[in-house]
């Protein structure tokens, strides 16, 4: 069995009736979805809402009849589960490899618990160490703003599709995906440079957010918790 809906079936029992969640994006998401779609038509699940992270993960929902809302029509969810790209030892992640971190972002922070749902393979002892780090751009002056973030110690490129134009988020903006030798040295710093600097829409640092990540490795699943 793939791991990734292993760490996804272990995150639906989570799942209460009555529940608000926040649905996440990606193919590790996705099982979550299915999973979620299945218990609703089941019976097993019932009045249990979603919030989308992307418009992928809202047709996804939509085609398993799951009720979708606004972040608008609530105060709080009471859950959000998603995957991510990296995950360090204080449970910080990298994500946005899915082209929605800034949602992704947006949602998972009205949310009282986040948890995480990925295969052994994304955790890692420093961010940056095994991938890019996405970041969203506005399309003026782009650039521009791929040429600053080279001056912040890593090779920034412009994300491009197979035909050359740029790829882009459910928000019309463009990505950049940076890449740190060794990885970064302080996301922290990073994270502030980065949310300070115009043009610079959100970057894929997911700091102190995630309360639980779900790993699914050869030897089973296991829970990590924050603080623990």
């Amino acid at each position: 069995m793939d791991l990734r809906l292993q760490a996804a079936q272990r995150a639906i029992e989570e799942v209460k009736s009555g529940m608000t969640l926040g649905l996440g994006t990606g193919a590790t998401a996705g099982y979550f979805i299915d999973l979620l779609g299945e218990r609703l038509k089941s019976g097993e699940l019932h009045q249990v809402r979603g919030v989308p992270t992307s418009e992928a993960s809202a047709e996804r929902a939509r085609r398993w009849g799951i009720p979708l809302i606004s972040l608008s029509e609530v105060n709080e969810l009471d859950l959000a589960v998603d995957g991510a790209d990296e995950v360090d030892a204080q449970l910080n992640l990298i994500k946005g490899l899915g082209r929605a971190l800034l949602r992704e972002k947006i949602v998972e922070i009205h949310a009282r618990r986040f948890v995480v749902i990925v295969d052994e393979s994304k955790l890692t002892p420093r961010l940056g160490g095994k991938g890019p780090l996405p970041i969203e751009i506005v399309p003026f002056e782009a650039q521009a703003h791929v040429r600053w973030l080279n001056s912040l110690g890593c090779r920034a490129e412009l994300w491009l599709e197979t035909d050359g134009s740029p790829a882009r988020t459910d928000n019309g903006n463009y990505l950049a995906r940076c890449w740190f030798e060794g990885g970064i040295p302080d996301p922290y710093i990073l994270a502030r440079r980065l949310a300070d600097r115009p043009g610079i829409v959100e970057h894929g640092l997911f700091l102190d957010m995630a309360q639980q990540v779900i790993v699914a490795g050869q030897d089973g699943v296991r829970t990590l918790e924050r603080g623990r």
